[in-house]
Formats: structure tokens, sequence, C-alpha cells
């Protein structure tokens, strides 16, 4: 059987990289038969954000306040993703990007298939190593590192393509009622926030129940 997981999320959110590492942990777990395909849906926490993006240090004290209060938010995710193979680079970030053109990357990775490794590379790119993903060169760096044309992402940037996607998609996930990420919809059933292994495992298991339920057509509408 199949379980389909969609993730709503944003490459500069952490949260929404330790509840996807979390997630695959919980797959991982599964017993033999059951296959998960992971879907992925765009959300810009800073959909205003200028197209080359904004000092990090800048915009952080901005919105929290104050560089003090960012850093202790900081070391707030870097305790909270303990064993969960998150190595975050906080200091090598230097900017907060625009995470549109990061979207629009996903949605060629989606109809090349790869989808699921781009956006992990993405993630690692911008919080473990303290890449520019808001810069299309580097997301085309990326492209090609995860075994995709270079030259074809970089032109699919430059030409604006996936542009109409990524604001499509984000209406409908608004229009759903979807206002903070991570959001993670597996098979129907709505897991919000980076939560334990566990969340994730039994909500997987609780899918799989249903799935066979309606294989042994004891499935209703309801």
């Amino acid at each position: 059987m199949t379980i389909t997981v969609t993730i709503t999320s944003d490459f500069i959110c952490p949260w929404c990289l330790i509840g996807e590492r979390r997630l695959s942990k919980a797959i991982d777990s599964l017993p033999g038969g059951m296959d998960v395909e992971l879907k992925w849906l765009p959300f810009e926490l800073n959909s205003d954000m200028r197209p080359e993006g904004m000092d990090r240090k800048t915009y952080r004290s901005l919105k929290f306040g104050s560089w003090e209060r960012s850093r202790l938010l900081d070391a707030q995710t870097m305790e909270a993703a303990k064993g969960d193979g998150v190595a975050f680079d906080y200091p090598a970030i230097e900017r907060t990007p625009n995470t549109l053109s990061a979207h629009r990357l996903m949605q060629l990775a989606q109809e090349q298939g790869s989808a699921t490794s781009i956006a992990n590379r993405i993630f690692s790119a911008y919080f473990e190593h303290g890449r520019d993903i808001g810069n299309p060169d580097v997301l085309a760096d990326i492209a090609a590192e995860n075994g995709m044309d270079r030259a074809q992402a970089a032109a699919f940037l430059a030409g604006g393509g996936g542009t109409e996607a990524v604001r499509d998609l984000e209406l409908n996930v608004q229009n759903r009622g979807v206002r903070s990420v991570p959001s993670f919809d597996i098979d129907g059933e709505i897991v919000s926030g980076a939560q334990p292994v566990e969340i994730f495992e039994a909500t997987l298991r609780r899918a799989g129940e249903r799935s066979s339920a309606c294989n042994a057509g004891a499935c209703t509408l309801a």
C-alpha cells in the first residue's frame, strides 16, 4: 500500500527541517509493504522579502527585537534538534533569503521526480552550510549537485519558470486554512509542527490501517 504525505513548508523554517527529518525516521520504522509518497507544497514566511534577501543579523534583530533574542531562539532549535541529525550552522548564514526561487526550483524538480531530494539539499544548503538559497546561481548549483541539468535549472529560474504554479499552490494552501508551517497531511490526517517521531509513526500507521480497511472492502465515503 502507498500512503501519501503532503508537506507544506518553507526553506527558512528550522522547524520544517526538523519535522522533515523526524518524519523520515518514522517512515524508516514502518513495516514492509507500506510505501510513502511525499509531495511538497510551498509556503513563504516572508513573501514580501526583497528579491536579494536581507542581512540576517539585521533582519532577525528587527523581527525579534534584538540579536541576542535571535541567538537564543537559534540555540533553542539546536537543542530541540539533538538526535535528529541536523547540523545547524547559524553563524555561517549571512542572509535571510527570499525563498520564491527555491520553491520555483521545486516545481521543476517535481516534474523530474526529484522533489524530495532537492528539498533536502536546499534545507541542508541553508541551515547546515550557510548558502544563499535566494541566489539563482546557488540554486542552479544545488540542482546540479542533485543530478539535475544545471543549464536547464538556471534557464528555468532566469525565465520565471514555476512562478505562477507556486503562487497558485500558495493560494490553495491559504484557502485550506494553513497559517503556519510545517504542516503534514498524512492521508487526510493533519500533523502540525515538528512533532516527535512517535507521533508521525502512529499517524502513518493509522493511515495504513485505513488503507487496509478500504482494500478489504470496509472503506466508506465518510
